[in-house]
Parts: C-alpha cells; structure tokens; sequence
C-alpha cells in the first residue's frame, strides 16, 4: 500500500529489508545454504557464482533435483536471480540467515547434542547461569576471562575446556548453535545439514485411530455440556484484566469432574467458538451491574441440539483458528504472576500458523502413522529455522495432547476427520462433519436397568432418550458406558417437568433390555401418589390443596412464616416469597408440592441457566486477507500501464500549477489529442494523493473530465481534469 506504479518500484520495494525477512520466513536449511554461499562468493569476488560451480561446492551433500527445486524457490520469490549463467542474491537476504554467516560452509568441530547433554550436567551454577544469559540474549559474549593466562578455575575457562562455548579473541566468546538450541529446548539442527531428518514411523491401523479419536471426542463434547452447565448456573466473574480467575477455574474444574489443565482448554474453546461470552447475563437481577461475567452465549443452546458430529466440527475449527495458548495457562509471566484463562497475556499471533503446520505435518505420511514429537520439531526446524524456536519440544507435545483431546489424534496419528479439516477446501468442514459421523458410535436407543435402581447406558444415547434418561436419573459415573442413579428426588424431578407416573413407567418398559425391577415400579408410584397434592404458583406465590388437612399442617409449620404464609380458603393460601423459593422451601421442610400453571397443568420450574448476550464491537484479531487473483490482475495491468508510460517517448508537454494560462494548455492540448487521435502520457494523483504515470488515448474532453481509452485494457477510463498534473503528446 500503496499499489506500485511501475516494475521499478515494485522492485525497489521488494529488495527493502522486511519485504527480504518476509520472503525468507519459512526457507528450508537447503535455501539458507545457497544464501550463505552467494552471500560469501559474493563477499569476496565482484561476479556472481555460476550454477555449475554452486553443484560442485556441494557435490555429495545433497542432490541435483533437490538443488535445482531449491534454486527454482528462491528465484520465484526474487530473492536470487540469474544474470546470464551467473547467479546474483538480494543483499538484504544476508541478514536473513537463522546462524551466523559460515555455519554451513564451514563445518565446526562442535559437539553432538548427546555430547551437549553430557558436559551440561557437570557445569558449575555459575557456568550455568552464563551459558543461560547467552542462549537467551546475543550468543556473543564480551569477558577478560577469554584471555590466555586466565586460571583454570574461572567458569568461562572451564567452559571452553568443555567445548560449551568457542573462543574468538582475547574477550570475545561465543555459544556454539548446537548448545544454545539445547539450552533453549529447541530441536537441535546442524546449518551444514542439507537433506531433512528421518523421522522414525510408527504404525496404527486406520479403524484405531479413528475409534480413539471418536471416544475422546464423546468425553470432549460430555465435558464442554458440563461446563455449560456449570458458568449458566452460576456464571463466573471476570476479572479486572478481563480473564477467569483461579478460583473460578478450579470450581468449574470440580463440578465438572476433570482437572484444571483440560478445564482451561475447555474454556478457552468454548470462548473461541462463541458459545462462551463475557458480559451482563441475563436476567440481570443479583448480579452486578458494574463487573463482568462469563457465561453462555444464547448460541450455546443451538450448540447443544445439534447432532455429535456438528458440534465436533465447530470447535475443532474454533481451535485451529485460536489465537491463544491454552497449555500456557498456569505459567508465571514476567512478573511472576500465574497467567489466567481467557486472559489477553495468552494471545499469540501465530499460534494458528504453528498449530496447523504441526498438523499439516502428519497428513504428509500415510493414514495410521504416528510420529515422535521430538521429531516433529526437528524436521519442522529443518524445514523453517527462522522459526524453529516455535516448534521446541514442549510446545509441539501441548499441541499434540490438546489435538489428541479434541478427537484430531488417535494413538499419535491423525483420524481421518482431522484430515478432511486440514485440506482448506470449501468442503473441508462438511466432509470433516462426515468422517466424523461414521467414526462415531451409532446412539443407542435402550439402557440396562439393574436392580440395584441403578442404569447404565452402554454407550452414547440418541438425543430423545438422553433427554428423558437425565430428567429422572441422576450421573453416577460418566464414560463411555455411563451409569445413572434414580431416587426419590431424581423421580420428583421428572415429574416436576410434567411427566406423569404412566410416561415413566412406558419410560422404562419401552427402552430397557433388562427386566425393571419391581422396586423401580414401587418408587416411581409412591412418589407419584404424594407429588402434586399440594400445588404451588403465582400470587406473588399461593399454595392451593384439596386436602385442607395437609394445608392446615404446613400453615403449622416453621416454614410458613419464612415465607410468610397466609391462608385465604380452606385450600388456599398465598405466600410473599417467590414461586421457585416456595417450593425449594417447602420441599426442604418435608413437603412435595408441585408448580402449576394459571390452568392447574403442571409445568417445568427447573433453572435453566444464565445467557449473556456477545457484545457486537468486541475485537476481533486482525488477520490479513491474501489478495484475490482479481486484485493481482489489477496490479499487473497497473504495473505494465506505468511501464508503458514510463518508456514512452514525449512530444510536447504541459505540467499543471493551477494558473489559468495552464489549465487552459491542458486542455487545449488533451482536446488536440483527442482530434488527432494522438496517445498522451499523464500524470495523475487519485483521490488517495497516489501519484502515476498512465499512457491513454483520449476520446472526449468535457465537464471536468477526460475519457480516454486505455490500450492495455482496451476499456474507458475517466480522469477528473483538477487531478491530471501534467500531459505530454507522445510521438508517433
């Protein structure tokens, strides 16, 4: 920005230093090497190295095809190009080299990554503390302890004696490549290694891997309904920063059943995939109208009726676009402070691009292959050492177990799911959705009913029955067979939401492969027989029964004057509590009222959680949109008008100031041009103030406005006659 006018600028801007540093982000070692050697030929003789004498300097090191591929890269990004047999580098490239200048020409007498390992082990705090300070600073160090003489004793002495750190001159030293990347976690890369690394492959059957990530995704999708569950119940405040606190994490943590390092991930996902959101919720009334909280979106309830497969698919894409770190959260920051989940500290650009070429790593082998994380990071590391840094081996073993937790990994190797996802196709997420479906197991439409009064669900329920199976049994344990409990309140409960004996019982007659139980019959009818004779609803509340026994006897008890209870019938009685407090208190007193409606039906008072409503001016991380092939055919034709107008031969001319004697010679002479159908060369400054320089054929001149032919699009263009600055007859 803004667009370039002619090939020379473009060329200009091209060779500026961050254009280079873009351009050589994600070299392999191979690319580098040939930079290094250009660079150093170039250093010390005037012509450009040929390409024949490029293959004989690395002759038995790597192979023509791959040279010649390397060669091709670096020239299609204008970072090398060749002038006759001659091969001639950017300057500013140089500075793009991940190692110092001469690493891959001139192989060190350095030591093994085992052999690094080794001597760290019997270095002294103080030594340690130095080689630390360098590999996170400038491997370059200034001391006098380099100097000859200097007692043995000294840690910089015993660090070069252990070949940990290089001598360059009497006060200089320097960190060996290798010992820095150890010291830093990184994987250890060798510059003058030019063929990539073989990882060592280990082998999984497709149907495995598949059958592993779907049952982590059935534990994924059970776990982000419980978080759900938990924030609208009680929705979680935020903090000053804007983050969830500890405590908040760890009570979700613990109603949820899962530790806090899968609780963060799951809220952090939630957020990413707006079904999680912090505002205001809704009702307002007992929260604070001044803080902020996290809670459910309105779109979380759309989530959770939609099918297994679906709702896999939008957080797995959620998470590969996330611009955050979940693992990370838990660590100390600089100022020794824990970071916290949903906090901004854990935004990091360019956490998609490593997530997806972590990935997009595994979908190079075949179906079924797993690869080792440490070398996952080394061949990425060889492939992109400007940014081998990112892929150290913890940050490559967090993204594969939170990839492993999300259903994309199986036994270390992709499922075919993830890698429909990772394609980038317009279809990409429909035939992840679809690969995920048949990966799934088939929901289940029975139970196992014990005598116990216990029910076991051996595996994933439909939707319906899942429904009716939670409203009248409580989780005893949850898996992949989960096991559910029925008791007196759990009963009560169902037919609270307006279930009646009868629907129970065809409940558990139509959908259990065992026999029910006689004692199951027993509970749900004793508890039937008592619920709804005392009936509760709106006054502010009133309690209605047809037995003015029972009503006497709870207008008796203690209860009736913390809801201050008032008979007006026999039957009736009105309370100034609210409806949802009348009945929790008059069921923790010993009594089974039911809620009713303004018809006497009976209807479902269950809370059903808080919604918040998403802010519509959050921000959003800026993301570059790659130009269109539209736009670039506009830049082309740019490019080759102002080229055109550049080498194009001038007559007569007339340059613009704004006087009326050379208005009027503009005119003048764009209309002679326009008679004699002579081409013009103008310059033009855009509503942007962009300045260029465009050869046109001009048609009409009138109305403030110039119409002219453009011969490299053969389309009309308009011109406002205020902004031409200057026009120039061409010659034939």
């Amino acid at each position: 920005m803004p667009l370039p006018s002619s090939m020379q600028v473009l060329g200009a801007r091209a060779e500026q230093r961050a254009s280079v540093l873009r351009a050589t982000d994600d070299l392999n070692t191979l690319e580098f090497a040939i930079v290094e050697m250009l660079a150093v030929h170039k250093a010390s003789n005037a012509e450009g190295l040929g390409r024949k004498a490029l293959q004989a300097q690395l002759k038995g090191r790597v192979t023509k095809a791959a040279l010649d591929a390397a060669l091709e890269r670096l020239m299609a990004r204008a970072l090398v190009w060749s002038d006759g047999d001659e091969l001639r580098l950017v300057a500013a490239a140089t500075e793009a080299l991940p190692w110092p200048i001469g690493s891959t020409t001139e192989i060190p007498d350095a030591l093994t990554e085992p052999e690094v390992v080794a001597a760290l082990q019997d270095v002294s705090p103080p030594g340690r503390a130095l080689l630390d300070k360098l590999a996170t600073t400038n491997p370059l160090g200034r001391t006098k302890d380099a100097a000859p003489g200097t007692p043995a004793d000294r840690p910089v002495q015993q660090l070069l004696n252990a070949r940990l750190l290089h001598w360059i001159d009497a006060e200089t030293v320097e960190l060996p490549v290798t010992v820095g990347q150890v010291l830093r976690r990184e994987p250890v890369t060798h510059p003058h290694a030019l063929t990539p690394p073989k990882p060592e492959l280990r082998k999984q059957t497709s149907a495995e891997v598949n059958a592993v990530a779907a049952g982590e995704v059935g534990e994924l999708l059970r776990h982000c309904a419980d978080v759900l569950e938990a924030l609208g119940q009680t929705p979680a405040p935020a903090l000053r920063a804007g983050g969830l606190g500890v405590r908040e994490l760890r009570r979700i943590a613990k109603q949820t059943g899962v530790d806090e390092t899968r609780a963060g991930l799951l809220v952090e996902l939630l957020a990413a995939a707006k079904l999680v959101g912090k505002g205001l919720p809704e009702p307002e009334p007992g929260y604070d109208n001044a803080e902020d909280y996290w809670a459910p979106t309105p779109a979380a309830d759309g989530w959770l009726d939609a099918p297994a497969a679906r709702r896999w698919t939008a957080l797995a894409l959620a998470w590969l676009d996330l611009d955050r770190m979940p693992w990370m959260i838990g660590m100390r920051d600089a100022n020794d402070k824990p970071l916290a989940a949903l906090s901004f500290e854990l935004r990091m650009p360019n956490a998609p691009r490593d997530r997806r070429t972590i990935l997009a790593l595994l979908t190079e082998y075949p179906s079924g292959t797993a690869l080792d994380p440490a070398d996952i990071g080394r061949l990425l590391a060889w492939r992109q050492p400007r940014w081998r840094r990112h892929f150290r081996l913890e940050a490559v073993e967090q993204t594969l177990r939170e990839a492993a937790e999300l259903g994309f990994i199986g036994r270390g190797a992709l499922g075919s799911a993830a890698r429909a996802l990772l394609h980038g196709t317009a279809t990409s997420a429909a035939d992840a959705e679809a690969e995920m479906e048949a990966a799934l197991p088939e929901p289940l439409d029975y139970v196992l009913v014990q005598a116990d009064l216990t029910v076991v669900a051996p595996g994933p329920l439909t939707p319906e029955l899942q429904q009716r199976v939670v409203l009248v049994a409580d989780v005893e344990s949850a898996g992949a067979a989960t096991v559910y409990r029925i008791g007196e309140t759990s009963v009560r409960r169902a037919l609270d939401a307006g279930l009646t004996a009868a629907e129970l019982h065809a409940l558990f007659t139509t959908h259990s492969r065992t026999p029910v139980p006689q004692a199951l019959s027993y509970l749900i009818d004793d508890v039937a027989r008592r619920h709804g004779q005392l009936r509760a609803g709106m006054a502010q509340s009133f309690v209605r029964s047809d037995d003015p026994a029972l009503l006497a006897q709870v207008l008796a008890a203690p209860v009736a004057g913390t809801l201050a209870l008032r008979a007006i019938a026999p039957t009736v009685a009105i309370a100034q509590a609210p409806l949802g407090e009348l009945l929790e208190q008059l069921r923790a007193a010993g009594f089974a009222p039911a809620g009713e409606d303004s018809s006497g039906a009976i209807v479902d008072l269950r809370p059903r959680g808080a919604r918040i409503t998403v802010r519509p001016n959050a921000r959003t991380p800026y993301r570059p949109t790659p130009p269109s092939s539209e736009q670039l055919q506009l830049l082309v034709t740019e490019l080759r008008a102002g080229d055109r107008a550049a080498s194009a031969k001038s007559g007569q001319a007339v340059r613009a100031d704004g006087t009326r004697t050379n208005t009027a010679a503009t005119l003048a002479l764009l209309q002679l041009a326009a008679r004699v159908r002579r081409p013009v060369n103008i310059g033009y400054v855009d509503a942007q103030g962009v300045a260029s320089q465009r050869v046109v054929e001009p048609v009409q001149v009138g109305n403030g406005q110039l119409d002219a032919l453009d011969p490299v699009t053969g389309a009309i263009r308009h011109f406002t006659l205020h902004r031409i600055a200057s026009v120039a007859l061409l010659d034939p």
